[in-house]
């Protein structure tokens, strides 16, 4: 019996990535496309997601094979979940992932610019927060791209008090193809599936976009400063790249804050 649910999370997890591979690559080139002449005009593309949606914000930036251009945005009252319960616990973090008008309180921090673009990760695209930060983007001129999974957000309910869900709100939709509900493993004699499927194609979208993006700014006479392990450029070269790298960030995320 373990071999089959193992074979059953295999098989949705290449079924969510033969399903990207078929239906979104159109738009995720049109996303980069978007996100390569912001940061080519010196903006930036904010990436914005709550509870483990954070993953894929800092997918994009700062890890390793990724580069400046992209201002990840992770609030930490709504995505510090490992002490579960207690202080800082879960259930606070869900809570807040539904006040309504948290979208005008967050960009007021930041000087943005309509140049500028949002991508709004949520994989059933309900929470109010999310939808909030996105319908204010669009607000203050901002073009809103979307990473969301279709078929979860067909099962469940906006919790933002327009009654929209993120796809409704933004410009461009980019599906995780991930399933109803999101977990993908049903076992005998447990009434409820187990193992999520919108990590594995949410970040497998996150970097077919980066590395679309890298290719426009490369042909574009600005290839990016990239973080990039020493086993490619030896110790030295590296540690000269990691700091320009972040320098490079610096200076960016400075238009923010003028």
């Amino acid at each position: 019996m373990s071999d089959d649910v193992l074979s059953q999370y295999l098989r949705a997890a290449r079924a969510g990535l033969d399903a990207i591979e078929s239906t979104q690559l159109p738009a995720v080139r049109q996303a980069a496309k978007l996100f390569a002449d912001a940061i080519l005009a010196d903006r930036l593309v904010h990436v914005f997601g709550t509870g483990h949606s954070r993953m894929a914000v800092e997918e994009m930036f700062p890890r390793y094979g990724s580069f400046p251009g992209f201002h990840p945005i992770v609030e930490l009252s709504m995505s510090f979940h490992n002490p579960v319960v207690g202080a800082n616990g879960q259930r606070q973090a869900m809570f807040l992932e539904n006040v309504q008008g948290f979208g005008p309180v967050l960009w007021r921090n930041f000087a943005t610019s309509p140049a500028d673009v949002l991508l709004a990760i949520s994989s059933s695209g309900c929470n109010a927060v999310t939808i909030d930060v996105a319908a204010e983007a669009k607000r203050l001129g901002m073009a809103v791209v979307a990473l969301t999974s279709r078929a979860n957000a067909d099962v469940s309910t906006s919790r933002h008090e327009s009654g929209r869900k993120l796809h409704e709100i933004a410009d461009l939709v980019v599906d995780q193809q991930a399933p109803p509900g999101d977990s993908a493993v049903w076992i005998d004699g447990l009434p409820t599936p187990v193992s999520p499927v919108s990590t594995v194609t949410g970040c497998t979208l996150v970097n077919l976009i980066k590395a679309e993006v890298a290719r426009l700014l490369t042909e574009a006479g600005k290839p990016p400063k990239v973080l990039t392990s020493a086993c490619h450029l030896g110790p030295e070269a590296a540690r000269r790249l990691f700091e320009e790298t972040y320098d490079d960030y610096r200076r960016r995320i400075g238009v923010l804050y003028r």
